[in-house]
């Protein structure tokens, strides 16, 4: 269509139809709804979608793609790093919580999905297409080796479901790995925890994976006076998301 794919943006469109369909599909998108898709490139997903609702809003970054996406009258379009986009003040402007919706930039998708982790509570769901090895490692379980830090972070504020994979073939131009798309839920009724103190605890947990916690995580908890009853003579990917929501919210308290 024109437009040359730009490797700085991590541009990969989206072409394939029969996998297009099977995700909107998958997203469902009603009239009326607060729908945020970001990096819509050249619009393979957002014509589908605005077929199925009355309006949409678009954050891209390429200015370029972001002056032909103003020329529907339907859209909305946020032209921005979408890691500098205010989502909780997007909810409030379009009066509900959002369902955000996009083809991920590979390269800073970790960091969207951490932007977005402060504003799960205005948010109904997340519905991204991402490198397959992130999807398999936001759904591990513990005890599997895909299980680790975004694991943990992740599934504390969602139910996280892996929808279906997408070879590179789908793409233009193809990128190097398989692809992967991904529903992302917040859960409700989440253990409230401080975020900052939980991503230290998991960081120095997971800092090195094949020893036993007690000689990371043990040590951090000792020179925070933490004495609270836990396991330390396991791994880091053995323990489940719980214990360690539970381990962190006691240290707060104990600290």
């Amino acid at each position: 269509m024109g437009h040359i794919a730009r490797k700085r943006f991590g541009q990969h469109f989206l072409a394939d139809a029969g996998v297009i369909d099977a995700i909107v599909a998958a997203i469902d998108p009603r009239p009326g709804q607060a729908l945020v898709e970001i990096g819509p490139g050249l619009g393979a997903m957002t014509g589908p979608l605005l077929e199925r609702c009355e309006r949409l809003t678009v954050i891209e970054l390429d200015r370029d793609l972001a002056a032909r996406l103003r020329r529907n009258t339907r859209l909305d379009v946020v032209e921005s790093d979408v890691l500098k986009v205010d989502f909780a003040a997007l909810a409030d402007r379009l009066g509900q919580p959002l369902r955000v919706v996009g083809n991920l930039p590979y390269n800073i998708s970790t960091p969207i999905l951490f932007h977005l982790l402060s504003v799960a509570s205005r948010v109904v769901d997340q519905t991204f297409m991402l490198q397959k090895e992130v999807v398999e490692r936001m759904a591990a379980s513990p005890g599997n080796k895909d299980y680790g830090r975004l694991s943990v972070m992740l599934q504390w504020r969602y139910d996280i479901e892996s929808l279906l994979d997408v070879p590179p073939e789908a793409f233009e131009p193809p990128p190097r790995v398989d692809s992967a798309v991904v529903r992302m839920q917040p859960l409700p009724g989440t253990q409230a925890v401080d975020p900052v103190l939980l991503g230290e605890l998991v960081t120095v947990a997971f800092s090195q994976r094949r020893k036993l916690l007690r000689h990371t995580l043990g040590r951090w908890l000792e020179a925070r006076g933490c004495d609270a009853p836990f396991d330390l003579q396991r791994r880091a990917e053995e323990v489940p998301v719980a214990e360690y929501l539970a381990l962190v919210a006691a240290c707060r308290v104990l600290q």
